[in-house]
């Protein structure tokens, strides 16, 4: 079920009964020149919706910008700061325990989300006033997101192309799949991130000169449908199992 799509009185039943909600997230910023910016929160959305569908949980609205400041040289990037993301999705999270709601998945398709969702989730948690733990799609099938592409990259490779292939394709520009590739860095190794031991980086124009790692010549949207039905199916487990719990087991136990 989707709140955005609901009249007010159609919820009392869904806060009466269930304490569940997901809440997608992304960024809007550069995804190479084959990609929409709007990549992420496309994707989130996405999975939060179809996984809303199958089972009947609360989907909220998409929060489309996210944590995304190490894009900023490349054209339309938008982002807010660190600390401005995590004091919204806090306040939203708790928002919903007002009507309710006592645990969330954050639905996220963006890395740079990854450690402000855990503190806000942490920090949620310790003051007991929700348990929200945060998803991200590739995490949940590594195996086959391995199996699948020879190159993957972390950003605006073939995984992500793939995805969008299947969910929009009108939005991929197909004849820039090679120029992505080949303008880019094909290999994360390559790169070289890691020197001695520390991630020497900041921003994305560090590595690529197009903002994209990995070979987007491999992605197809058969395989995009096989991750999605692979990530959702692992989305609903997890939901179901959040749905489950006793809140008092969600929390921090006592001192020692």
């Amino acid at each position: 079920m989707y709140l955005g799509d609901v009249a007010w009185p159609d919820l009392e039943d869904y806060f009466e009964t269930e304490s569940l909600a997901l809440i997608p997230l992304g960024s809007t910023e550069q995804h190479g020149p084959h990609l929409p910016e709007a990549t992420d929160h496309l994707i989130a959305e996405a999975f939060a919706r179809e996984v809303a569908e199958r089972t009947g949980y609360l989907c909220t609205p998409t929060i489309t910008v996210g944590v995304s400041g190490h894009h900023r040289q490349f054209h339309g990037t938008m982002w807010v700061e660190p600390s401005v993301f995590r004091e919204y999705v806090a306040s939203l999270t708790r928002n919903l325990t007002y009507h309710g709601i006592d645990r969330v998945v954050y639905v996220n398709a963006h890395g740079g989300n990854v450690p402000h969702l855990r503190e806000v989730g942490a920090r949620l948690r310790q003051e007991e006033v929700a348990y929200g733990i945060e998803w991200m799609w590739d995490e949940s099938i590594p195996d086959l997101v391995d199996d699948l592409f020879e190159q993957n990259g972390p950003h605006g490779g073939p995984k992500e192309t793939a995805m969008i292939q299947y969910l929009d394709s009108a939005l991929v520009h197909e004849d820039r799949l090679a120029d992505a590739r080949d303008g880019g860095m094909t290999s994360v190794d390559d790169a070289e991130m890691m020197r001695h031991g520390s991630r020497t980086f900041y921003d994305a124009a560090d590595n690529t000169d197009n903002g994209v790692l990995g070979d987007q010549t491999d992605a197809t949207a058969e395989k995009g449908e096989q991750l999605f039905d692979a990530a959702t199916e692992q989305l609903v487990h997890l939901a179901d199992w959040l749905a489950d719990q006793a809140f008092e087991d969600l929390l921090p136990r006592d001192h020692v």
